[in-house]
C-alpha cells in the first residue's frame, strides 16, 4: 500500500466545512465534500484520512471560527496550520470565488508550502487577548456616546466654556442644563445616563484587567514593559495578549513589518518608491503603539509615576526604557524640525518604538530562563 502525504484543505464556516485534499503526488488536489463543523465529525474525518498510515496535514483560514479546530487536531497529534488569509496567494485575473475553490485552493497551497501560518495563541493568552479587546470596544462605544451628547449640546447652543471636557466640573455643568421642552430634556438625560454607564462599563473592565495581570503568566513581561514611557497598563496587556512571546522574533525589524509600521515600496529598475506603513498584522498592537507615541513629544524626564513603575523591574530593563525616552524624544524634534507631519512622526517614533519593546521582552526572556537553568542545575 502506497503511503501519502495528505495535505488537507479546510474551508470553514459556523455550521459547514468544505474539505480538499492534494496528495504530495503530481496531480490535482481532489475535493472531498462537505462535513458538519461539530467536534466528532472532524476527528472522525482525520481518523478515516489517515487511516492507512498516510500522515496527514490540515490548514484553514484564521477567522471568526477561532482556534478551537486546530487544538483540536493538534491533540489528536495530527498537524494543522492556521494561516494569515491576507497573505494567501491570489491569481489577479481569478474573478470567481466560491467556497469549494477555496478549499482546493488552500490544499494545493499548502502543498506547495505557499501558506505563512499564524501563530496560534494559548488558551490563556487568547483569554486576555478577549479581555482587552472587550475594554477597547467598550471605550470605543464610551467615545460614540460623547460624540452623541456632544453633537446634541451644540446643535442646542449649550457649549462649555471650561477647559476640560469629561472632568467632574464638565459633568456639573451638564446637571445644570434646563430644556424648555420636557421632551428634550428627557433625550438629554438619556445621553448623559448612556456616557456614564459606558464610563463605568470601560472602568470595570480595567479593574477586571489588574486582577487578571496578578495571575498571567506574562506579569513580568508587562510590568517591564511599563517601564517605558507612554506604556501603561492597559497599553502593556494589549502588546503581551496580542502578540505573545516575541522571542519568536529574530529581530526587531521582523516585528516591527509583522505589525505592519515599515514603509510599503513598489521598486522597479533603477527607481525606489517609498510610500506609507504597510498597516498590515495586527492594528490592535499598531493602534496603541501610535498613541504612546505621542508621549515622546515632550523633553525626556523620570517623571513619579514613571519611576515607580521602573523600579519594579531589574537594572537593564531601566536602562533600556531611559535609552528609549532618550533617543525618541530627540528623534522627535528631529523629525518636525525637518518638516515632516506630526502624525508621520508618530508613526516613525512608533517604529522605533516597537524595536525597544522587542530588547525588553529579550531581556526579561533571557533572565527568566538563566534563572530556570540555574534552578534545574542546584535540583540535579
Amino acid at each position: 500500500m502506497n503511503k501519502y502525504i495528505k495535505y488537507v484543505g479546510m474551508d470553514t464556516h459556523k455550521e459547514m466545512i468544505k474539505v480538499a485534499i492534494a496528495k504530495d503526488v503530481p496531480g490535482e488536489a481532489m475535493y472531498y465534500g462537505e462535513i458538519m463543523n461539530t467536534e466528532g465529525v472532524i476527528k472522525k474525518l482525520a481518523k478515516k484520512l489517515s487511516s492507512d498510515g498516510s500522515q496527514v496535514v490540515f490548514c484553514y483560514e484564521a477567522g471568526p471560527c477561532g482556534y478551537w479546530i486546530h487544538r483540536l487536531l493538534t491533540k489528536e497529534g495530527y498537524e494543522c496550520k492556521v494561516v494569515a488569509p491576507s497573505l494567501i496567494p491570489k491569481k489577479a485575473g481569478d474573478r470567481v470565488k466560491t467556497d469549494r475553490r477555496d478549499a482546493l485552493t488552500l490544499a494545493k497551497l499548502l502543498r506547495a508550502g505557499e501558506l505563512t501560518p499564524i501563530c496560534v495563541p494559548e488558551k490563556e493568552q487568547e483569554a486576555m487577548r478577549d479581555l482587552t479587546r472587550a475594554r477597547e470596544d467598550m471605550k470605543a462605544m464610551e467615545r460614540h456616546a460623547r460624540q452623541r451628547l456632544g453633537a446634541f449640546l451644540l446643535r442646542h447652543d449649550k457649549i462649555y466654556s471650561g477647559k476640560s471636557k469629561w472632568t467632574q466640573a464638565h459633568f456639573r455643568w451638564l446637571e445644570g442644563i434646563k430644556f424648555e421642552s420636557p421632551v428634550q430634556q428627557i433625550v438629554f438625560q438619556e445621553y448623559v445616563d448612556t456616557v456614564k454607564h459606558a464610563q463605568n462599563r470601560v472602568a470595570a473592565l480595567e479593574e477586571e484587567m489588574r486582577r487578571a495581570l496578578d495571575g498571567w503568566s506574562m506579569k513580568e513581561e508587562v510590568n517591564a514593559l511599563m517601564a517605558l514611557r507612554g506604556i501603561g497598563m492597559v497599553t502593556a496587556m494589549t502588546i503581551g495578549s496580542e502578540l505573545g512571546d516575541l522571542s519568536r522574533f529574530e529581530t526587531p525589524r521582523q516585528l516591527m513589518a509583522y505589525i505592519g509600521l515599515v514603509p510599503s515600496e513598489y521598486s522597479s529598475g533603477d527607481k525606489r518608491r517609498q510610500g506609507g506603513i504597510t498597516k498590515t498584522g495586527n492594528g490592535h498592537v499598531r493602534r496603541v503603539l501610535v498613541e504612546a507615541s505621542w508621549c515622546y513629544r515632550f523633553s525626556a524626564r523620570k517623571t513619579a509615576t514613571l519611576q515607580r513603575r521602573a523600579e519594579k523591574t531589574d537594572e537593564e530593563v531601566q536602562a533600556i526604557a531611559w535609552k528609549a525616552q532618550k533617543r525618541l524624544c530627540m528623534r522627535y524634534r528631529h523629525l518636525l524640525n525637518k518638516g515632516k507631519l506630526k502624525v508621520q512622526v508618530c508613526t516613525a517614533v512608533a517604529r522605533e518604538l516597537i524595536g525597544f519593546i522587542w530588547a525588553i521582552a529579550r531581556q526579561v526572556n533571557g533572565k527568566r530562563n538563566t534563572n530556570k537553568a540555574v534552578f534545574a542545575g542546584s535540583a540535579q
